[in-house]
């Protein structure tokens, strides 16, 4: 019986010295995966709000990717949507902040993984796929 007091007791004074305040520490920022948004950072957009919203196009430099001239183009909810032909003739949709771009453009843009059947809603249409870059560069 004097053991199974005595293991209870040292069990009760382990668990209370465990649950005694430790002092806080800032937890470390998360570092989004790949295909996640970034978390929200302090004076970032309100939820719903547009995150891009302001964002603009990047300079792609020369030789930075495939090359393509644009068949069409058009700007809806602060995005431009190209569809470009490369050299074989194959057409692809791509998207990006806002730029000035026309038809007949030759272009070189980057490679990135291509979006599957994404739903535009400013357009009112459905992108078999689409690629999303950061900018194109004309090269004419």
């Amino acid at each position: 019986m004097k053991k199974t007091t005595l293991v209870v007791l040292i069990i009760a004074a382990l668990a209370l010295a465990g649950c005694k305040d430790k002092p806080k520490t800032e937890a470390p920022a998360t570092v989004p995966q790949q295909g996640q948004m970034p978390a929200a950072q302090p004076g970032a957009a309100a939820p719903g709000a547009d995150p891009h919203a302001g964002m603009k196009a990047q300079e792609i430099p020369a030789g930075a990717g495939k090359k393509a001239t644009v068949t069409q183009t058009m700007n809806s909810g602060g995005y431009t949507y190209v569809e470009a032909a490369d050299e074989k003739g194959e057409k692809v949709w791509m998207a990006l902040p806002e730029t000035k771009v026309t038809k007949g453009d030759k272009i070189e843009y980057p490679e990135m993984p291509p979006m599957v059947n994404f739903q535009s809603k400013t357009l009112n249409r459905t992108f078999e796929k689409i690629l999303f870059v950061p900018g194109i560069r004309i090269t004419k």
